[in-house]
């Protein structure tokens, strides 16, 4: 039963939110050595062919900052509100792919669960990996404030970029309540912009209107398999 519930998306129905409000949900794994291509080909095989409704899945594979050893997350996303296998032969499906991974992790890591609060789509095919931050944030509304500005006062240097902002609402890993990220090319590129933004004191005043926040954690991640 614990296997199952990563697939099955956790409604959190609310009347007061917009259905357009994104949930993930992450399941971080370690694959045993030498067969992590092995869980890229599970995916294959099992899931090529499935239409989510109103969201999607994937593989990702886990880079600098990963905790105890997790080389991979498993990562499902929908329209709050909404069923993600709706209309899919999911439960046909699911076998196959439970026995197939189970042969190729070696152990199950954090799982958490949240949503995306701000959110710009990513058009640059080069960038792909994402840096994201786990953090505490004393004022969410205020911090939003200040990540939209950013983005807009900075769109040449974002131009391209998935850049997004939301919460952590089930088992806030390492403690974070929120998390925000951008993507790049590579480690290199990513550090290339934090320079160039560092540098600019409308960067930094902007940073501080976030209000109070304290950095859990930063870490990679890019995605192998996306349906």
């Amino acid at each position: 039963m614990k296997k199952i519930f990563y697939l099955i998306p956790l409604f959190l129905i609310s009347v007061f939110v917009s259905a357009q409000t994104i949930v993930f949900n992450v399941q971080e794994v370690k694959a045993k050595d030498y067969l992590e291509s092995k869980l890229e080909e599970a995916y294959e095989t099992c899931c090529k062919d499935i239409k989510p409704n109103k969201g999607g899945f994937a593989l990702q594979k886990l880079g600098k900052g990963a905790d105890d050893g997790m080389t991979h997350r498993f990562l499902w996303y929908w329209e709050i509100g909404e069923d993600l296998w709706e209309g899919t032969d999911i439960w046909d499906k699911a076998p196959l792919w439970f026995s197939q991974t189970e042969n190729y992790v070696e152990k199950y890591g954090e799982s958490y669960m949240g949503r995306v609060l701000s959110e710009q789509d990513g058009t640059n095919e080069d960038y792909k990996w994402d840096h994201i931050w786990d953090i505490k944030a004393s004022d969410p509304i205020q911090f939003k404030i200040a990540h939209d500005k950013i983005l807009k006062k900075f769109k040449k240097q974002f131009e391209g970029r998935w850049a997004a902002f939301g919460t952590y609402d089930i088992n806030h890993p390492n403690g974070a309540t929120h998390w925000v990220g951008v993507s790049g090319k590579d480690d290199h590129e990513h550090v290339m912009l934090l320079d160039e933004l560092q540098k600019q004191s409308e960067f930094i005043k902007l940073l501080g209107e976030r209000g109070k926040v304290e950095n859990v954690r930063d870490y990679m991640v890019s995605n192998l398999k996306r349906y």
